[in-house]
């Protein structure tokens, strides 16, 4: 693990994570590798995500391992007056807040923005939620399921399949949606950085997720009246999927011309080039379903090995078929050092994904495990400006927490 004194181009920036579960975290974990100083605030039971499993001890699930890198953690209850002092001095010193309750929840426990932007005008304050607050569907509550449901993720999938409406089996709206959050929050940095002016921002899911799904799917109703329906009929095309070879799957995507020429050589059957089916790029999309078919016929002749060899050489388009199994052993992937592993100073020997992105200067690294809850509960609010007398009282009142010993300690 890269050593923790080690920098990156957020280094410098102070973000108060006031987020849970995965949509926030994975916004600041992104921050965080990219060396921001990131405050994760919990309660007293912690973020609900590190009760799921597996793990070894409470409280350090799988998925919240690989959500909380690059991030210190302090326990406090706001719902508590103390609580949210605490949460104020800490804002004090921060140059954002993220949140990702509703904003009522947050102006409840006396924490909206102009609460926060009181004791520091210049910070940025965001809020990734539901919907936005200007629309009906304002302070409604939101998930990953019901995002992609309803920004019409779902029904893509019985669209394409003439089955029935499904969820992504990953947690698209929160990953793509937390994306959208991280850029928001430098891009509103920058700006207070440029013109000492804070400002809040909200990143709604059900918008952004739909903004990610119709930039493909707006179709004929780009134009006004519509020249056609929705949809991007290639990508409906019930044949886009891996195909079957004779032992197995592949990825393939013959897409230009210079694809298809090269394919058909490669099949022997050059006379397809001047097809009216497949002689050009609008001929083809005009009939994707029957294209789709038609490879998919060829590609059930030869195995996998083969194909791969064929088409790589032919300069076509192709991936071997990975499942969540096989891709921890993928020759890339181990080449470029994805999948680290490091001793956690709990959890004991630990695997995760790498962050994303090469820095030639100012490198993305994990600099910090992911922590126990409350591990720097002291050490932040020392930095706070809280004396030790102070914090011994917040600690006896349980407005705040420290773990009290490090659960290695009781392994056989």
């Amino acid at each position: 693990m890269t050593a923790p004194e080690a920098g990156g181009p957020l280094q410098g920036i102070r973000i108060l994570d006031l987020t849970a579960v995965v949509m926030g975290p994975y916004a600041t974990q992104t921050l965080g590798d990219l060396g921001a100083d990131v405050i994760k605030v919990e309660p007293p039971s912690g973020d609900n995500l590190r009760a799921v499993g597996p793990m070894r001890h409470p409280g350090m699930g799988a998925m919240a391992m690989h959500l909380n890198r690059n991030k210190r953690s302090v326990v406090l209850d706001l719902k508590r007056s103390q609580g949210r002092e605490a949460c104020l001095r800490l804002a004090k010193d921060c140059d954002a807040l993220i949140y990702n309750t509703r904003p009522q929840a947050m102006a409840r426990l006396g924490l909206d923005y102009a609460a926060v932007a009181a004791v520091n005008p210049k910070i940025v304050y965001l809020g990734t939620f539901g919907y936005g607050e200007e629309g009906p569907y304002a302070g409604k509550p939101a998930y990953d399921d019901l995002i992609q449901g309803a920004a019409g993720v779902a029904s893509l999938f019985a669209q394409q399949s003439g089955g029935e409406p499904r969820y992504a089996p990953v947690t698209l709206a929160d990953r793509a949606v937390g994306l959208q959050a991280a850029i928001a929050l430098l891009a509103a940095v920058l700006h207070a950085q440029r013109t000492g002016r804070g400002q809040s921002v909200e990143v709604p899911m059900f918008e952004a997720l739909a903004q990610f799904v119709m930039g493909d799917h707006l179709g004929g109703h780009s134009f006004e009246p519509p020249i056609g329906p929705t949809g991007y009929a290639r990508l409906l095309a019930p044949h886009r999927k891996p195909y079957a070879t004779a032992d197995g799957y592949l990825s393939v995507l013959i897409y230009n011309d210079k694809h298809w020429q090269a394919f058909f050589d490669l099949i022997g059957r050059p006379e397809l080039r001047d097809s009216p089916m497949f002689g050009n790029h609008t001929a083809r999309a005009a009939h994707i379903g029957e294209v789709y078919a038609f490879v998919a016929e060829v590609m059930v002749t030869r195995t996998s090995d083969q194909w791969m060899a064929a088409l790589e050489a032919a300069d076509i388009p192709v991936a071997r078929l990975h499942s969540t199994e096989s891709l921890l052993d993928d020759p890339h992937l181990r080449a470029v050092g994805f999948f680290p592993e490091f001793d956690h100073p709990s959890e004991g020997r630990i695997r995760t994904p790498a962050p994303v992105g090469r820095y030639g200067a100012t490198p993305a690294a994990i600099r910090r495990p992911t922590p126990r809850i409350g591990e720097h509960s002291v050490e932040l609010l020392r930095e706070a400006g809280y004396g030790a007398e102070e914090i011994e009282r917040l600690l006896a009142d349980g407005v705040t927490l420290q773990p009290a010993r490090n659960p290695s300690e009781d392994s056989p």
